[in-house]
Order: C-alpha cells, then sequence, then structure tokens
C-alpha cells in the first residue's frame, strides 16, 4: 500500500521536483548523457532505488522538464544532455481531444519576455515572421536582431510548415554565434508550432505576440515592408534562390541607418562579434 501511494506520488509529480532535488536531477543528466530515454530513465531509478521514492520520478515529469516549465538554467542542464543525439519527443494526441490550436502558455507570451528586450539595451534579440506569395503556397522566413537591425532570411520555396521552419531557424542559428541568440518574438501563426524543437536544440528562449499585434515585432514589420520592393504581395516566392535571398539579405544589411548612427547593420554586428566577451555574452557598449 505504501508503495502504491509512493509510486502515485512520482507519477504525478510536478517537474519543479527535478529543481529542488539536486541528486535527483544529477541521476537523471547522467542518464540522458547515457542516451537513455526519459521512459528509460524512470524505470533504472525505480530499480536502482527501490526503497527511496524521492528518486523516482515519472517519464512526463522529465518531459514537461525539458519542454514546458524549464525555461531556466534546469532546462539548459537537462537539455544539454539530451542534444547528445536522442530524438526529439513527438507530443501524443490525448484520445477524445479536439484537433485545433493549442492555447499559448502564459510563459511563452511577450508579456513575459525579458525587459532587456525592449528598451534594445542587450544583442541577442530576435524578432521573425513569415511573408507570403501567391496563395500562400510560397513563403520567406525573415529574422531581425534588434540590437543592430541585422537581417536573415530563411528559404522556404515549397514548404512553410512547422518542421520546414523549424530546419531552417537551425540552420540559421548556426550561422552566429550562440551568445547572439537570446531571444525570438514571433507572431502565433502555427509554422511556429514546433518552437518548443528550436529552444531545446538550442536554448534560445521564443515568446509569442499577443493576436492581431503586429506593432509588437516592430522591427520586423518595417523589415518586411522593405522586403516587398524585392519580393512584390501575389508574386511566386518559390522563384527566389537561397543565394538571392542571401543577397537580398546583404543588400538591406549594407544599408545605413539612422538609428544606428548612421552605420549599417553589417558594421554593427562585425562590432558586436569583434567585441565578444567569454564572460557575459556580448559587449553592449560601442
Amino acid at each position: 500500500m505504501a508503495q502504491s501511494k509512493a509510486e502515485d506520488r512520482a507519477r504525478r509529480a510536478k517537474p519543479g521536483r527535478l529543481a529542488s532535488n539536486p541528486e535527483l536531477r544529477g541521476q537523471v543528466q547522467t542518464r540522458l548523457a547515457a542516451r537513455l530515454s526519459p521512459e528509460q530513465i524512470a524505470a533504472t531509478l525505480r530499480a536502482d532505488f527501490p526503497d527511496r521514492p524521492e528518486m523516482w520520478v515519472s517519464h512526463e515529469t522529465i518531459y514537461q522538464a525539458l519542454y514546458v516549465q524549464g525555461r531556466g538554467e534546469l532546462r539548459r542542464e537537462l537539455t544539454r544532455c539530451l542534444r547528445t543525439g536522442r530524438a526529439l519527443r513527438k507530443p501524443r494526441r490525448v484520445p477524445g481531444e479536439r484537433r485545433g490550436k493549442r492555447p499559448i502558455p502564459a510563459e511563452l507570451m511577450i508579456s513575459a519576455r525579458p525587459g532587456e528586450v525592449a528598451d534594445r539595451a542587450v544583442p541577442g534579440h530576435w524578432e521573425g515572421d513569415l511573408i507570403a506569395g501567391t496563395e500562400n503556397k510560397s513563403a520567406i522566413g525573415t529574422l531581425v536582431e534588434r540590437y543592430t537591425r541585422f537581417v536573415l532570411l530563411l528559404h522556404l520555396p515549397h514548404d512553410h510548415s512547422a518542421e520546414a521552419v523549424r530546419d531552417a531557424m537551425l540552420a540559421a542559428i548556426s550561422t552566429l554565434p550562440t551568445q547572439l541568440w537570446r531571444s525570438l518574438t514571433w507572431d502565433q501563426g502555427s509554422e511556429m508550432a514546433r518552437h518548443a524543437e528550436i529552444t531545446l536544440a538550442t536554448g534560445l528562449d521564443i515568446y509569442f505576440c499577443d493576436p492581431h499585434s503586429p506593432w509588437q515585432r516592430g522591427s520586423n514589420e518595417n523589415t518586411n515592408g522593405l522586403l516587398r520592393q524585392y519580393f512584390p504581395k501575389g508574386t511566386d516566392l518559390s522563384a527566389h534562390s537561397a543565394q538571392h535571398l542571401a543577397e537580398v539579405a546583404a543588400e538591406l544589411n549594407a544599408r545605413p541607418r539612422k538609428t544606428l548612427g548612421w552605420k549599417t547593420p553589417a558594421q554593427a554586428l562585425d562590432h558586436l562579434l569583434s567585441h565578444l566577451s567569454t564572460t557575459d555574452g556580448v559587449a553592449t557598449t560601442p
């Protein structure tokens, strides 16, 4: 009876249990590093600690710590282990659950975004969106770094599904140092349904704007307006190669900006890259 109650407690445990129990967290990290799945970890912990229910944890609790609750150091510690090669988890549909758009948790909304993002005092915070082509059949992903106004474009000629956007995002993130990827603010479009996988793979915090509030991505909206000079509305965006997108981005990044003291975004980014700090990320002073 006592064991049944302990099992029930372990099954219903919240992700915070990993944060509050360093020994348990260490055991989970070690087993993740050994490429055990969360389900295997849950089973082996019970076998290795049969008389210590405080060392039991359900596989769902481990997943929740990684995908839902862990937005701080705990998530970074655990996902560093999971990134050793384990496949990303694919969420299962609950029987009887209606298909459709799920509400975005409060901790992922723009209101939960750090204050340093709004005042542009710290580099590494991005805004993103898609611009669509004819009948929404083609698209280009747009990313703008708020501090430098530096632009990256995602090549999505035939597919702008959540999976395609995820893969294009991961490729773009790999082109710049990790210190320049602190957060991303995006619209609530279905193309970002795989946002948790991007966060898990890179540590990038992703936040979502309120519905129908494009001004909350002001830099990105302005950039999208500039891009329409190159990619007019109602045209087929699949006609543009990845090389052409890179050339367009380079041209935008070479435009002097009044807000940057007439420096170009490329110059502002180069300055940041030349002042990378080994202690606290990126220098924020010219």
